[in-house]
């Protein structure tokens, strides 16, 4: 699923309205978008308290609309509709929505009356995508209203929050408070990354008559089962261990084994057929499935004769052996390499097989000389640039993990939890992205987002089962099975193409 800017939205707007779609039809099929959810979520809308609260742009516009569907279809138990802006300021087509809604026989208020405090739902259509800057005068007294004047009341709010930043994640002001949103065409950046993703309540992405050809180039996007699909498929009959690859993880040293033996078992459990695992260490406790393999007596290049994938780094230790293990794989195997942890250092990656970096912020901050904080601060600038320079694919890992890529793609996965914040579940993450990897050699964009995507899944079942304070890392590839069970559910029945 595409995810748009303001910018990009505002010129999806003008060209569909430039191709012969009337920007009065888009505005009423955004009111039908949005009466459609409401009628779902909180029918029967006849016995409901309903406050729209509407601004003077065309989000105010969509408001109005939404009121008259409102008044002329449900007939609310009450309904006030409130116009934050003086009628003479209106324009385009929020001015005509003003006037139908006064033609069909709905009164507009300019303040919240008092009986309107015990609304059982709020529709927040006082500013859209077009902000900027903080919201100030009545606009911002009335965000204040919703975030404190209706006390019984569910706030769905029309596109976004009113006042949050579209495309930021700095806070520049106050932002209403949402129970739901529903945006159209496409999510924008405020919908799906922190901090603002955390603060729509439920999203819902409605289409309202743009063709999809007008934001297909756009360079973020949201991973979704649909993107990976093929790669849930069943296994052909004929299938064997040879069919689905053969995993190298070069993992672990004396105090850290169990990181080694956690992507291995990952890198299995994701469905590679054969998996060694190469370590510093000399006793490593591994699972009867893995196969095993010692740096020091048989050497790398010995090691990875074969192999399909490489995955380098959690636990091995940061020195001189660790720069060259990483350099000689580079420069000697030809496949896809993942690279995490100790193996993670700044270089060139481009020009051969897929080179997957999967850091942490921290991680990052050391790759690209920045503090953690000027990483999170801009984490898909961070991301993509590193990437693009680089020739690589960077897996920024936390919460709403990012997949940028060479060509300046960036991927936003939107499954996780904080439960995942333990040790141990990025190396499950490291063999994950190597496993798939092992399967889909020719498709490693869908494999690292099938990956990441599935990782994520499995961490919010775990903790949904388990608690979040009570999640380790191997618990993870417990509930990896189903959430590979949801992700083909979530695909059943897509046409093809999507």
């Amino acid at each position: 699923m595409k995810v748009l800017t303001a910018a990009e939205m505002r010129e999806v707007d003008r060209r569909t309205i430039e191709m012969g779609t009337p920007g009065i039809v888009l505005m009423e099929n955004a009111a039908h978008r949005v009466v459609e959810f409401l009628a779902e979520r909180f029918a029967p809308l006849a016995a409901q308290r309903i406050v729209v609260l509407c601004g003077k742009g065309n989000n105010g516009g969509d408001g109005m609309a939404v009121a008259r569907q409102l008044f002329t279809r449900f007939r609310p138990r009450r309904l006030d509709v409130v116009l934050l802006a003086d009628p003479a300021a209106l324009k385009g087509d929020a001015a005509t929505n003003h006037k139908m809604l006064e033609v069909c026989g709905c009164p507009v208020g300019r303040e919240i009356p008092a009986e309107a405090r015990m609304a059982t739902l709020v529709i927040d259509a006082l500013l859209g995508t077009g902000i900027t800057g903080a919201a100030t005068g009545a606009l911002l007294e009335a965000i204040r209203e919703i975030n404190q004047g209706f006390p019984l009341a569910k706030v769905v709010a029309v596109d976004l929050p009113s006042g949050m930043p579209t495309d930021t994640g700095e806070p520049v002001g106050e932002w209403a408070r949402a129970d739901a949103s529903v945006t159209f065409t496409a999510p924008k950046l405020a919908h799906v990354m922190p901090p603002n993703c955390d603060h729509v309540g439920e999203l819902r992405v409605e289409p309202i008559g743009s063709p999809a050809s007008l934001y297909e180039q756009a360079r973020l996007a949201l991973v979704e089962p649909a993107m990976f699909r093929s790669l849930l498929a069943p296994r052909a009959p004929s299938g064997h261990k040879g069919t689905y690859g053969h995993v190298l993880v070069v993992a672990g040293s004396p105090g850290k084994t169990g990181a080694a033996r956690m992507s291995g078992l990952a890198a299995l459990r994701a469905g590679a057929g054969l998996v060694t695992v190469a370590s510093r260490a000399r006793d490593l406790p591994l699972a009867p499935e893995l196969m095993s393999g010692s740096l020091e007596d048989t050497g790398l290049a010995a090691l990875a004769e074969g192999k399909t994938v490489i995955a380098m780094g959690p636990g091995l230790g940061r020195d001189a052996t660790t720069e060259k293990l990483v350099s000689d794989a580079i420069r000697d195997f030809h496949g896809p390499m993942v690279l995490d942890a100790d193996a993670l250092e700044d270089r060139e990656y481009g020009g051969g097989a897929p080179c997957i970096l999967t850091p942490h912020p921290g991680e990052m901050g050391r790759l690209t000389g920045k503090s953690t904080a000027e990483i999170q601060k801009d984490r898909i600038e961070a991301a993509r640039g590193y990437a693009t320079a680089r020739g690589c694919t960077l897996v920024l890992k936390g919460q709403r993990t990012l997949l940028a890529f060479a060509d300046g793609r960036v991927w936003i996965n939107p499954t996780g939890t904080p439960a995942m914040g333990t040790g141990g579940s990025g190396d499950v993450l490291t063999g994950l992205v190597a496993g798939f990897l092992a399967q889909f050699p020719k498709e490693p964009d869908e494999a690292v987002a099938a990956a990441v995507y599935l990782h994520g899944l499995a961490g919010e079942l775990g903790a949904r089962a388990l608690g979040e304070k009570s999640l380790i890392a191997t618990d993870i590839l417990r509930y990896l099975p189903r959430a590979l069970e949801t992700a083909v559910e979530a695909c059943a029945g897509l046409p093809d193409g999507i």
